[in-house]
């Protein structure tokens, strides 16, 4: 049986303006048109953020049975996905939501407590716009090939959600790094770019992305209106 689905009517009336010059905005706009043309999922777990989240095209099938959407856009810092909260986020109405942001945050030179800072921030966004009562699961950020040297800066921002997480019980950080390392460097789960995962990286994030939801009870949530 297929999920129900949100009226794109109610989506688009929810949706605020993109400003010209904004950040992603084709991709921003371009979610509009995808959700008039084929209406999400009502009460979907939710997926968003970078490029990471944007390129697994396999989530349906790796979540399956459970209504999953995609909205992770270009190569978006978690200071980006606020600033579209309501766009990417707020009016799907998620039961939960899978977030990766954090690692573009870092490679533009900000520090740690500024990832923690933009995390603390969508979380004060979902309480207010969704409740508390909807989970947020925290992907940590992956050791890749290409940011080898960011690694430290990476553990520290890893770390301190990690630490948020353990002080709200609507958070919960799934630990990605051990099993993509291997005696201390990134294994060889990325496309040519050493940036990029693939099959085998998604596999792991496959596994555990999904333990978290079950142990979450996230197939037994429903959204309230």
């Amino acid at each position: 049986m297929s999920s129900p689905q949100v009226a794109p009517e109610r989506l688009l009336a929810e949706a605020v303006p993109v400003p010209a010059d904004g950040p992603f905005r084709d991709e921003i706009l371009r979610f509009a048109e995808l959700d008039r043309a084929t209406p999400p999922p009502a009460c979907p777990v939710l997926f968003v953020g970078s490029s990471s989240i944007r390129l697994w095209s396999s989530l349906a099938a790796d979540m399956a049975p459970l209504p999953v959407l995609n909205r992770g856009f270009g190569g978006s810092s978690t200071r980006h996905v606020n600033a579209y909260f309501d766009r990417v986020v707020t009016q799907y109405r998620p039961r939960a939501i899978v977030l990766y942001a954090g690692e573009n945050d870092i490679d533009a030179g900000e520090a740690p407590a500024d990832v923690l800072a933009q995390v603390e921030h969508f979380m004060a966004l979902k309480d207010y716009r969704l409740g508390r009562h909807v989970p947020v699961f925290y992907i940590s950020q992956k050791p890749s090939k290409l940011r080898a040297a960011q690694f430290q800066r990476q553990s520290e921002a890893n770390e301190a959600v990690k630490a948020l997480a353990d002080r709200r019980d609507d958070l919960d950080y799934i630990d990605m790094v051990p099993a993509m390392l291997e005696n201390g460097r990134p294994r060889d789960l990325y496309v040519e770019d050493g940036l990029h995962m693939n099959a085998g990286g998604y596999a792991i994030w496959r596994e555990r992305v999904r333990e978290a939801l079950r142990r979450g009870g996230v197939e037994r949530l429903r959204c309230r209106s």
